[in-house]
């Protein structure tokens, strides 16, 4: 019999874009437990790991919650090709979403008769420019080359891709409200998985965003009120409770 190649959970961690402690957790929770272990008690995962832990990665980009996929994955009667195609049909739903928003975006342009007029993001991000606070981040703390980065990266972006950031980060800020409300502690696993989506999210479609970076972000949300009012809309007393919990990732690493 063929052994599988083998991936220790830092590899695990860059290969998927999540972080150690992310891994850490689900096995914990027995979402993803890997098939083996070195010498030294070190996390070993094979190929078959990492295709589970693709399943749990688009389970919660589609806003599953954690016991629902692994209740899923544990049916003895999972179908993986299946799953692929039903995520799949989801995801092509979700693009269909995303394009009736930019019809509509269309639609107001039109009626104010400045089709021709570039997009704007207040109206967007109901006041949020992300680019601007971005620009703030990079000269508070000297990060030109994140601004740098930011502004080739965002040059070029389509109502589509403006809408599409927008959807996405109003749902990790409504995964963190609902985490909130549950008393759900800033430093817990669940807490720091929503977190470390928002950096990657940043690291998506602005700039290569490190834990300590993020750390002085979340800084700018706590003393800014124009952070604090746009972020608390998604709950009460959310920007405080975002804020430690980044400052707990940025502890854990």
């Amino acid at each position: 019999m063929t052994r599988l190649k083998t991936y220790k959970v830092k590899d695990v961690a860059l290969i998927a874009g999540v972080s150690v402690r992310t891994l850490h957790y689900y096995d914990e929770i027995g979402l993803l437990v890997p098939s083996g272990r070195s010498g030294a008690g070190y996390r070993l995962y094979d190929e078959n790991d990492l295709l589970r832990l693709q399943q749990i990665l688009i389970g919660r980009s589609l806003g599953l919650a954690l016991e629902e996929i692994r209740l899923s994955l544990d049916d003895e009667d999972f179908d993986y090709a299946q799953s692929l195609r039903q995520q799949r049909a989801q995801l092509v739903e979700r693009l269909g979403q995303t394009h009736k928003m930019i019809n509509a975006v269309d639609s107001a342009l039109t009626n104010l008769g400045e089709e021709e007029r570039e997009l704007d993001l207040t109206v967007i991000f109901d006041g949020f420019d992300p680019v601007e606070f971005e620009s703030e981040v990079a000269q508070r703390w000297g990060e030109t080359n994140a601004y740098a980065e930011s502004a080739r990266r965002t040059k070029n972006y389509s109502d589509a891709d403006w809408a599409l950031i927008k959807s996405e980060l109003d749902q990790i800020w409504d995964d963190a409200a609902q985490a909130m409300r549950q008393e759900t502690p800033p430093d817990s696993y669940v807490a720091l998985d929503i977190i470390e989506r928002h950096r990657k999210h940043i690291c998506r479609w602005f700039y290569d965003l490190s834990p300590e970076l993020h750390v002085q972000l979340a800084s700018l949300w706590e003393a800014d009120e124009r952070f604090r009012s746009y972020i608390d809309k998604h709950g009460d007393g959310l920007t405080a409770w975002l804020v430690s919990s980044v400052r707990a990732a940025g502890d854990a690493i």
